[in-house]
């Protein structure tokens, strides 16, 4: 009987999947208009100015943020809102090396996603049973304490003043370019890696273990197993954006990792649809970067405005063919 079910379940699983794929002709021309925005994506120094290269780095680096949390969303089932602890980790690791060690980006970069991830394993583990709205008060508590936490390690981590980021990572090419390229490279390198995970064994177990315990327990996949290893790759990609953040705006301070932080990255993952792919991080990121600049004059008005944007794009993503919404939301280049 079982075999019966799973035999009808993989039967409807191929007929969704062939309703929602589009024909071949439109596949070659989804993938040929991936290929233009991501030559568009390159070429855009050479006609924007520096305030759009500056601001489209910042983006970037956001978008590996939002995927994060979209990680830990998907693949967790849980929502955090404390993520800000791990950009932070992440920014002031290569803020720190650069000071005491005179290490630049690209040597200081790994050592930034190792400790996120760490940070990462020593939360989940004490959490390992806490789930569900549990889990975001207990993430919200360190969002809340992390700028405290900063100003009381003031002799090493700056103060109020924070840290400054000034090493160029790239010889022969200018600073504003390396902080435009180098966060694009590093958002392309982790959805790359990010659609290769999708497809081994480890990603299988931790989708069964959130869409039923019991039978990937029967499996042996152990809960506690994969809470440790969603939140430690999420946290290591939160580090990866903070290191590139920390880089692409040249300085570090307790000022930008609040509780407001660890809220619009959120945000920001809410308004991707979860995505893992390229585009929809980067609309996120685009969100989360563009939307405070454009209302930075709107005084008090700013909450209301920005909570409708976010309404508006919701809703209108909703409002999406189910095509199109399943390919957003599908984690696809």
């Amino acid at each position: 009987m079982s075999d019966v079910s799973s035999a009808q379940a993989n039967e409807k699983e191929k007929a969704t999947s062939s309703l929602l794929a589009p024909p071949a002709d439109r596949r070659g021309i989804i993938q040929l208009g991936a290929v233009m925005g991501l030559l568009v994506l390159f070429l855009m120094p050479l006609v924007a100015g520096g305030y759009w290269i500056f601001t489209l780095g910042l983006c970037f680096a956001n978008a590996i943020a939002i995927i994060s949390v979209s990680f830990l969303v998907r693949y967790g089932g849980e929502v955090s809102i404390g993520h800000g602890v791990f950009v932070a980790a992440g920014a002031y690791t290569v803020a720190l090396l650069e000071k005491y060690f005179g290490l630049s980006l690209i040597a200081s970069l790994p050592v930034a996603a190792i400790v996120g991830a760490c940070l990462g394993m020593i939360f989940a583990y004490p959490s390992r049973n806490i789930f569900g709205i549990g889990l975001s008060v207990t993430t919200m508590a360190l969002a809340l304490a992390l700028p405290e936490i900063l100003l009381h390690f003031s002799s090493v981590t700056g103060g109020y003043e924070g840290l400054y980021v000034k090493l160029d990572a790239l010889p022969g090419m200018t600073k504003s370019l390396q902080r435009y390229y180098l966060p694009l490279a590093g958002l392309i390198i982790v959805v790359m890696l990010l659609m290769h995970f999708r497809r081994s064994r480890q990603a299988a177990a931790l989708l069964l273990i959130r869409a039923s315990v019991h039978a990937a327990e029967s499996f042996g996949v152990r809960r506690s197993w994969a809470r440790l290893s969603c939140m430690t790759l999420s946290a290591g990609i939160a580090a990866i954006a903070g290191a590139f953040l920390s880089f692409s705006s040249s300085t570090v301070s307790p000022n930008s990792f609040t509780l407001w932080t660890s809220i619009f990255l959120l945000v920001g993952s809410v308004v991707s649809l979860y995505s893992l792919s390229l585009w929809g991080s980067i609309a996120g990121g685009l969100f989360l970067t563009m939307m405070p600049l454009l209302l930075a004059g709107a005084g008090n008005w700013v909450p209301i405005l920005y909570g409708g944007a976010l309404l508006v794009v919701v809703l209108g993503v909703n409002a999406l063919p189910a095509g199109i919404r399943a390919r957003l939301e599908g984690g696809r280049v």
